[in-house]
């Protein structure tokens, strides 16, 4: 795929999953399933221990400016920095399962050879800070799958709405249009600070609904998931 049609792509996946819910408005009744507004800090959750040894290993990376803006305009230069700056680091790093022990030999390590969802992720928030995005647009999230595993992804906050950053693929899409549940996220005011994460709105997506639904069954018998850091 060409750099222009992947723009192009990007453009009509946003353009998409935020007007799917007014567009269909008029022909369904006021109570059905309606795509999220907004994923919403809660109170304060404890910083994964991993990033906590980030930040004294790579202290430019936990800064924010308050005077930054919180979003960026989703320019089509803007895009296509997203687009490259996620393909490109996808492919420069090979990866590989990581074991965080009690020895403390494994770390969040920025453009390794190979790493984790981790490493990906903060690769990718590294890269997009030295390119002059603002600190506060871009966030780290702590996620869990559809298989029930924990996974990091960089959250990129537009004037369109939040998109992902996603080692798992190339394509980068709506929050709401992901398998995720969202459980934990990297403050905007103080990169170092995290928070709890609801979805705001009268509804939830359908993948969305029924991931509850599996973890209301399941958690009489099943612990939560070990996160990968």
């Amino acid at each position: 795929m060409t750099r222009l049609s992947s723009v192009t792509l990007l453009f009509s996946i946003v353009a998409g999953g935020l007007a799917s819910g007014d567009a269909a408005a008029g022909s369904r009744p006021p109570r059905d399933p309606a795509v999220p507004a907004a994923l919403v800090e809660t109170s304060p959750s404890l910083a994964p221990f991993q990033h906590v040894r980030f930040c004294l290993r790579y202290p430019d990376d936990c800064r924010s400016n308050l005077a930054e803006d919180e979003r960026i305009d989703l320019t089509s230069e803007r895009s296509e920095l997203l687009d490259r700056v996620n393909r490109r680091v996808n492919g420069d790093i090979a990866p590989v399962r990581k074991h965080y022990g009690q020895d403390l030999q494994e770390t969040w390590t920025i453009a390794p050879f190979e790493g984790d969802c981790n490493d990906y992720a903060v690769t990718k928030r590294h890269e997009l800070l030295l390119s002059g995005l603002p600190a506060k647009a871009l966030r780290l999230a702590v996620v869990r799958t559809k298989a029930g595993s924990g996974h990091l992804v960089l959250l990129v906050a537009t004037t369109r709405g939040e998109l992902v950053l996603d080692s798992l693929t190339e394509a980068i899409v709506p929050w709401q249009t992901t398998n995720y549940q969202w459980m934990k996220i990297q403050s905007a005011s103080d990169p170092r600070s995290w928070h709890g994460v609801r979805v705001s709105g009268p509804s939830v997506s359908a993948p969305a609904r029924k991931l509850r639904v599996a973890n209301r069954h399941s958690t009489s018998t099943v612990s939560a998931p070990a996160l990968p850091f």
